[in-house]
């Protein structure tokens, strides 16, 4: 049986064509920008039009770009989620490609999963596993994951051994990094103190079909997290209490994907084979002025839902 429950939430699609649209930020302007996986980022303006900036670079060819960051400058870095290699790369307005992370502590960094400005101008990244193919680190048993902080100091492994981490969201007074870690189903939280990552603490830990993805804050203090496959959207207290603000799931689907990752079978069947009537396997959301805007996995749109909820302006807020 399929459940849909959206809350009375009213939903507005945005864009058109876009290719793997995975991970969306907002601005104060009304801009919405989104990964693109043809090798870069679109812009969806306030007035509907399009831009599109990318292309191929010539060691990696076209970007896969996963999570990306924007900068003061107008340009962009890009997670790079190819099927073997990864990295970090510089976008400009111009569509030039640069090199600008490739190897961290000696070690040439994998498929990459998420990059994020903070407001102390700290770049922060997440690889989600070092295990090849990629779908085979879908299990419970998955501890390869790792962060990096990349600062004045240059770039460095902060935190290792994580279940396949994804999105992560810094404090505006830096202080404090909350990730999600996917297939150990965990929102973990780290206190920031000399630029290094101190006192894990698993904030919650999520049950059966929730597979946490994307990740910010509202004013209030409260996480709200993305569930890739089970199209949910959850809202984590402070104190770690969860209520799932918005599904779009079926039934027989999520018991179909939690017997596979309970018999350590999960792959990518379970993840592209979503059959969701309205959301297509949300990963990422990011609060606009006046919604919150959801990434997805499968679509060619993003979806907006309409409510007050104010979220905590990120480090790019003003960029245009």
């Amino acid at each position: 049986m399929s459940q849909i429950n959206l809350f009375n939430q009213p939903l507005v699609k945005l864009g058109q064509q876009l290719t793997r649209p995975e991970c969306v930020l907002t601005n104060v302007f009304g801009d919405v920008f989104v990964s693109d996986f043809r090798g870069g980022v679109t812009r969806i303006a306030a007035n509907g039009e399009q831009s599109y900036w990318g292309g191929a670079h010539p060691e990696f060819g076209p970007l896969q770009t996963n999570g990306f960051a924007m900068l003061a400058d107008g340009s962009f870095l890009i997670a790079h989620l190819g099927a073997e290699q990864g990295g970090v790369f510089k976008l400009t307005r111009d569509n030039a490609i640069y090199d600008w992370l490739l190897e961290v502590d000696g070690v040439v960094l994998p498929p990459t999963n998420f990059v994020y400005l903070d407001h102390q101008g700290r770049i922060w990244i997440t690889v989600s596993t070092r295990t090849q193919p990629r779908a085979d680190a879908y299990r419970k048993s998955c501890d390869d994951g790792f962060i990096v902080l990349v600062d004045e100091q240059g770039a460095r492994i902060v935190a290792d051994g994580l279940g396949y981490t994804n999105e992560l969201w810094v404090n505006p007074e830096g202080t404090e990094l909350y990730v999600n870690a996917t297939f150990s189903r965990e929102l973990i939280k780290y206190q920031i103190v000399d630029n290094q990552l101190h006192q894990a603490q698993v904030i919650t830990q999520f049950s059966a079909a929730t597979f946490p993805d994307g990740l910010t804050m509202d004013i209030s203090g409260n996480l709200w997290v993305t569930s890739i496959v089970s199209n949910r959207v959850i809202r984590v207290s402070p104190n770690g209490e969860q209520q799932i603000w918005l599904e779009d799931s079926d039934d027989e689907h999520l018991r179909w994907v939690e017997q596979a990752f309970q018999d350590d079978v999960m792959g990518r069947p379970h993840l592209d084979g979503n059959p969701a009537k309205q959301l297509r396997n949300i990963s990422s959301l990011a609060f606009a002025k006046d919604g919150i805007l959801l990434g997805c996995l499968l679509g060619n749109s993003i979806t907006k839902i309409k409510t007050d909820i104010t979220g905590i302006n990120p480090a790019h807020w003003r960029f245009k």
